[in-house]
């Protein structure tokens, strides 16, 4: 929100929350009728193709959205430093309404200009002049309404919302107050308009077109250098009539040089291009990968998970993993990437954070929780999971093993005969054979059922031992969280959960492989191998991190 937000700031259909689209339904089921009743003919490609426009349009910048995320991520030719945070992705989470609003547009615009119907796939004339009318009026007129945009009047009420994101993702480029949309369309428009009433328009100029302007927008935002150096030393004159992603991160962390939207030659005109310009981008050229210091591993849980990675669906990232209706209608790209796991087998980078000069990083092993797998592919996430181990050694990669202090049992005999073999000899006499102590602490994995859960007493304290929360099957027991604390402001760049975790909430073995590099303890523990659980807890807090209460209604009588 801008800091003196105007009229016209927020969007008409904001009340409907994520049921905004209903309100293309009527167009869509007409042009949909229309094309398949009417004779061959008769048909309007045109009028039928505006909405999976729309929709091909999201898929392309959510692809940008991906691209940008694992690339930052991974720091190669990254360009600015700085991490964003829940703040920044909750501002940023209705950039699909600018497509909305296109859509809108491009219904009534066909309901209301009849030389838009019929249009024919190509004409080379349109596109040319769609070209030069878009480097000519377009360039020129933006790059006046952008420094009229920057003054304190109207930046305080519209375009300070823009920048309030200092570090820019794809998505950036379109968030702006609802006022600002209208005057870009009308910019975007002077070529979109004079190709339909000249009759040169076609549906190769209009899709190319609005490809063109997504395509420099999310280059502009994506925040890493992907444009080689050597296009501009072959044609030296390109640097008047292509930006590059550091050329308009400058203005998001100058504010008063760089305007111009897509085309630097305003700039150079008048005299408002950055002066580390050139050096910038020579910069992030050159920038490496970081090196890892501390290496997270996790893998995908449920088929739907991953759209809740942070190189996923970003508002869903953001919050705690949780069934959402439209996912349901996403089914056949659901089995499409869960079949792309049988064949992609390359743990990637999905995350960077930083917290006290060390560079943390969580990497993804494209394989499914074993509740998800077919046999064979459990045996392969295990084998993929010793892989990453073994290469994250280097990066000081810690696995913990569990230690009891309370008298607790499981749910079944198998689960019993692992644990023993993990846990401290100490700790071996308060591990309860199952079904022969009424222990008022049950360790739930992920075959329990509500059968289980019965044969606990009541009052009974459910912790999961897994990476899944227990389901919550009886209402006269506690149910407890996976083992996690809440990370300290200083730790950077978190914007998404990890997995049904609260917002800056981080599971307990990833904060102790912080705590294992922050405090220099060259400790694998792994197997029968234990370190002390007071001095990592003793650690943790002098470290900023807090415990997280998940239950104050657990009282002392259920512990003891």
């Amino acid at each position: 929100m801008a800091s003196k937000p105007g009229i016209l700031t927020n969007w008409p259909w904001k009340p409907l929350g994520s049921f905004k689209w209903v309100i293309l339904t009527p167009w869509i089921a007409h042009s949909t009728y229309s094309f398949l009743v009417s004779e061959p003919k008769e048909r309007d490609l045109t009028y039928f193709l505006i909405f999976p426009l729309m929709m091909v349009r999201m898929l392309h910048d959510q692809v940008w959205i991906t691209l940008s995320r694992h690339r930052t991520a991974k720091g190669k030719n990254r360009i600015v430093d700085k991490g964003i945070e829940f703040e920044q992705v909750d501002r940023e989470s209705n950039w699909d309404d600018q497509i909305l609003f296109n859509g809108i547009i491009f219904y009534i615009g066909y309901m209301l200009v009849p030389e838009s119907s019929h249009m024919p796939l190509w004409r080379t004339d349109g596109v040319l002049i769609t070209a030069l009318l878009h480097a000519g009026p377009v360039e020129f007129l933006y790059y006046w309404l952008h420094r009229a945009l920057h003054h304190h009047f109207l930046y305080s009420r519209y375009h300070s919302h823009h920048h309030s994101s200092i570090v820019t993702e794809p998505i950036t480029s379109v968030i702006h107050p609802f006022a600002e949309h209208i005057a870009y369309f009308v910019l975007f428009a002077i070529p979109l308009y004079t190709t339909v009433v000249t009759r040169t328009a076609s549906i190769a100029s209009y899709a190319g077109y609005l490809a063109y302007i997504d395509f420099m927008n999310n280059l502009g935002h994506c925040n890493f250098e992907c444009i080689p150096k050597a296009i501009f030393s072959a044609f030296p004159f390109l640097k008047y009539l292509m930006y590059t992603p550091s050329f308009h991160s400058l203005h998001h962390t100058q504010f008063r040089t760089n305007y111009s939207l897509f085309m630097p030659i305003y700039d150079y005109i008048y005299g408002t291009m950055d002066k580390s310009t050139d050096t910038t981008y020579e910069i992030a050229l050159k920038r490496e990968e970081s090196l890892a210091d501390v290496v997270h591993l996790t893998h995908l849980t449920t088929p739907e998970s991953i759209y809740h990675l942070r190189l996923g669906f970003a508002s869903l990232a953001s919050r705690p993993q949780s069934s959402t209706w439209y996912l349901y209608l996403m089914w056949p790209f659901t089995l499409w990437s869960v079949l792309v796991t049988w064949f992609y087998g390359q743990t990637f980078v999905m995350e960077r954070n930083a917290f006290k000069m060390l560079n943390l990083q969580s990497w993804v092993i494209p394989r499914f929780h074993v509740q998800y797998l077919f046999k064979w592919q459990s045996e392969t996430l295990n084998k993929l999971i010793e892989e990453a181990i073994l290469q994250a050694e280097l990066s000081k990669v810690k696995v913990l093993s569990l230690g009891l202090s309370n008298q607790v049992t499981t749910m079944y005999k198998d689960e019993y005969d692992k644990l023993q073999l993990r846990i401290p000899n100490e700790s071996k006499d308060n591990l309860v054979f199952p079904g022969s102590y009424p222990a008022k602490i049950w360790l739930l994995g992920d075959q329990c059922n509500e059968v289980d859960q019965r044969k606990a007493p009541k009052g009974s304290l459910f912790i999961p031992i897994s990476q899944f929360p227990p389901k919550k099957l009886r209402k006269d027991c506690f149910y407890h969280s996976t083992p996690a604390m809440i990370a300290p402001p200083s730790l950077v760049n978190v914007d998404s959960c990890e997995n049904w975790l609260p917002r800056r909430v981080m599971s307990a073995w990833r904060v102790a492989g912080i705590l294992h590099a922050l405090e220099g303890w060259n400790v694998n523990e792994c197997g029968n191998v234990m370190f002390s659980v007071e001095k990592i807890r003793q650690a943790s807090l002098q470290h900023g991190f807090r415990p997280l209460k998940i239950n104050n209604l657990i009282s002392a009588s259920v512990l003891n």
